[in-house]
């Protein structure tokens, strides 16, 4: 990786880094000091977010942005529950508010490089829901390529993580696409973040209700619908309800089933932006809409099924991970192109004293498209964790550049499958990706992440997709690791 207009330190410190550690499959010996150095080096690089050049304790505007937000945050979340006491949400984004504020840099966005509205609406149990559409400004233009935005744009349905993720923690992604053209949508499922817990399914709207007598839908715990949170009903019944609101219009409005006296929106507030039109190129294969479904973990597994059975859906993005499981509840056959973020850790790091196995191929979904031959590309950052793709301030291990190159690649895939711009062919199968992150409340620098450097030495990295014009592109080991 290289930066460009940022600290000298950390610039070289990116280079070292880069020159000692190959991404070959003939690299160091397992078990020898030259492989135990670089697995050492990369489980530090695994905190690269907290304790890396830049990161959140390397850069004062982060911490000062942090500690500004905080209070207001708070302020502002317990008051808006206090308003609706009778609409609990009893969610770690409600008792602890900060969950809330992703990165704190991201805060001079809307205004200035797009546009971001709160929303609210019932899901089908009239539990409460709480979300964030964002959209390009008028007249904006595109930031890396500066070419003026002409809407109307595709459309991005945003699902978070679970074990209590909060939809502002995917706030970096929302902004990244919002202000290259698209309409983009994130919400917290019934359970978490801001959202309301409980359903609302007696005969006073207003009041939670639990309807022990009635059947589950397909895959719900039971009892009372979207209790407990920690489930992938909520997940895959929670994206379908939001691409439902999400293409809601002031003619054909969301229903907000046991709304009461909550105050909801009835459609999307960007509609008009959004293009509603049948894609020529997929409507032949019962795709009615321009949309793409992204999902984090639990969201993750529930857009890879929501791909397979939802014909609004046209491309998916899962950020670790694309998990087609056919013993699973929840399965569905590939049928949308798909781009699989996966990372090396999960929560926290682990020590590789022997060479994992570099293709796990039955975790990381892309061997179940490359056979059912749609296409396909699987991304394993760096030092890469489970938490790369949320903002999380100052806590838990993540990779200082795999949000970075996560972003730039979903960009470049949606590009490509929803724009069809032929120009994403080069970036997708390219050797150097360009992004641009906030270093301070309002201010975006540029970033250059060189693809030898940046993906896994341990995990294949892959693509198996056709280029604009039609002829096949199929490389199973992009980082040579030996797949």
């Amino acid at each position: 990786m290289r930066l460009r207009r940022w600290t000298v330190i950390g610039a070289a410190t990116l280079v070292l880094s880069a020159a000692t550690t190959s991404a070959h499959a003939d690299g160091p010996v397992p078990g020898s000091k030259a492989w135990q150095s670089r697995d050492d080096q990369n489980q530090a690089d695994a905190w690269g977010r907290v304790f890396g050049p830049g990161g959140q304790l390397k850069n004062p505007n982060y911490l000062a942005g942090l500690l500004s937000q905080v209070g207001p945050l708070t302020v502002a979340v317990w008051a808006a529950q206090a308003k609706r006491l009778n609409r609990p949400s009893v969610t770690l984004g409600t008792i602890f508010p900060p969950a809330n504020i992703g990165n704190p840099l991201r805060a001079g966005w809307s205004g200035r490089r797009g546009r971001s509205v709160p929303i609210s609406f019932t899901n089908r149990y009239g539990a409460l829901l709480q979300g964030t559409v964002y959209a390009p400004l008028d007249g904006a233009r595109d930031p890396y390529s500066h070419r003026l935005l002409k809407g109307p744009f595709p459309g991005v349905v945003i699902a978070t993580g679970s074990v209590q993720g909060t939809e502002r923690m995917y706030t970096w992604l929302g902004q990244d696409l919002a202000e290259r053209g698209y309409v983009v949508l994130t919400y917290d499922v019934q359970g978490q973040g801001r959202s309301e817990t409980l359903p609302h399914l007696g005969t006073k709207a207003d009041l939670p209700f639990c309807d022990f007598t009635a059947k589950p839908l397909p895959g719900e715990a039971g009892g009372c619908p979207g209790v407990p949170f920690q489930q992938t009903a909520n997940f895959v019944y929670g994206t379908e309800d939001a691409i439902g609101f999400f293409q809601a219009t002031p003619g054909r409005p969301w229903a907000n089933r046991a709304k009461g006296s909550a105050h909801v929106d009835a459609y999307n507030p960007f509609w008009q932006l959004f293009d509603h039109s049948p894609d020529p190129r997929t409507v032949t294969k019962g795709r009615t809409n321009r949309l793409a479904v992204i999902g984090h973990s639990l969201g993750a597994a529930a857009v890879t099924y929501v791909q397979g059975v939802d014909r609004r859906v046209e491309t998916v993005v899962a950020l670790d991970k694309l998990w087609p499981n056919r013993a699973a509840p929840w399965y569905a056959e590939p049928s949308v192109p798909a781009l699989a973020l996966q990372s090396e850790y999960g929560f926290l790091t682990q020590v590789f004293t022997t060479r994992p196995d570099p293709a796990r191929e039955k975790n990381t979904g892309f061997a179940a498209w490359a056979a059912a031959g749609v296409d396909s590309m699987l991304v394993v950052p760096r030092a890469s964790t489970h938490l790369d793709y949320t903002d999380i301030p100052l806590v838990l291990p993540a990779s200082r550049y795999g949000q970075d190159l996560s972003s730039a690649y979903t960009q470049a895939w949606l590009d490509k499958y929803l724009k069809h711009d032929p120009a994403a062919d080069r970036v997708l199968l390219g050797r150097t990706l360009h992004y641009l992150e906030p270093t301070a409340v309002g201010v975006w620098s540029p970033v250059t992440l060189h693809r030898e450097t940046s993906l896994s030495f341990y995990f294949c990295s892959a693509y198996r997709l056709h280029r604009a014009d039609g002829t096949l592109a199929d490389n199973p080991d992009i980082a040579r690791v030996g797949c």
